[in-house]
């Protein structure tokens, strides 16, 4: 006969003190995470208390005079995150149905995405005018941070090095990467002889594609000057302070760029979704619409 299996006690927890500990997590300080979810430092702190004693896990511990996460607090925060993500989508989901209306939709995009998928977006939104589309556009690894947060539906960026915790990527399309020089003389010296650099800031997926590419072909990465703006990168060659790594659009612009060289190598634009989020339709119809621009220019 089968031994019937021990109850395991779930602990009785709330959206509300979940929200306090991610806010507790993200923010610098106790005071800024309180005013973030709008209550008193005292209550915070009353409600991460509580947390604590319901999960019977001390979840903070103490660095001098500040409290900060414990090591064991990793699972409980990657947890609450992934629930307040999920009630946020829900929150939204009922919303737009009791609303009746288009609802709305909240993209994430790098610039070069802006650009590459404008008449996509042109289309898109004359076509549904009674929904209320958000545009945030900034670098990659920042708009997966608010993708994971669930400030963001969906993001359309450079294919992060690994995988992100809680999200999924699709391949859209890819894009050559360029040398760029202040002179088209300097383009003919060997690949050692190149540099120094201008380009993305440490932590861009860009820049790591471009640094491996040049090791590849054994070239150096001096770095001189960094901007997350590629036409800012791109008028630091043009007035010599280094060279850079560019995609195509940004820089062909004008009869005053750099001299561009060959590509030396190609970066991935992905779609990136939460993976257990609810799926919003609209968001759904833009990611086939951009998938189906892609498509269009490959025939």
């Amino acid at each position: 006969m089968a031994t019937p299996r021990q109850h395991l006690a779930v602990p009785n927890l709330t959206v509300q003190q979940l929200e306090y500990l991610v806010a507790v997590a993200d923010a610098p300080t106790w005071a800024v995470a309180a005013a973030a979810v709008g209550v008193t430092p005292s209550a915070l702190s009353q409600g991460l208390a509580e947390l604590e004693r319901r999960i019977g896990l001390p979840l903070f511990e103490r660095d001098g005079r500040r409290r900060v996460l414990a090591a064991a607090a990793a699972p409980v925060l990657a947890h609450a995150r992934e629930v307040l993500a999920r009630t946020i989508d829900l929150a939204r989901y009922t919303h737009q149905l009791r609303e009746g209306r288009g609802g709305s939709l909240r993209v994430g995009m790098i610039d070069a995405a802006v650009e590459h998928f404008s008449d996509t977006l042109r289309h898109f939104r004359a076509h549904r005018r009674d929904l209320d589309l958000r545009l945030t556009v900034t670098g990659s690894a920042a708009l997966l941070e608010l993708l994971r947060r669930a400030e963001l539906d969906l993001v359309v960026c450079v294919e992060p090095p690994g995988l992100v915790e809680s999200l999924v990527t699709t391949p859209l399309t890819s894009e050559p990467l360029f040398v760029h020089a202040p002179d088209r003389r300097a383009l003919d010296r060997p690949p050692r002889e190149w540099g120094p650099w201008v380009t993305f800031p440490t932590g861009a997926h860009t820049r790591l594609v471009i640094q491996q590419a040049l090791r590849r072909v054994g070239a150096g990465f001096d770095v001189v000057a960094e901007s997350h703006q590629p036409e800012v990168l791109r008028e630091m060659v043009r007035v010599g302070l280094g060279w850079t790594v560019l995609p195509t659009a940004a820089g062909r612009r004008s009869t005053t760029s750099p001299a561009v060289g060959q590509p030396i190598a190609d970066r991935r634009l992905v779609v990136a979704r939460r993976a257990e989020a609810i799926l919003n339709p609209a968001g759904e119809a833009l990611e086939q619409a951009l998938h189906q621009a892609v498509a269009g220019e490959r025939r």
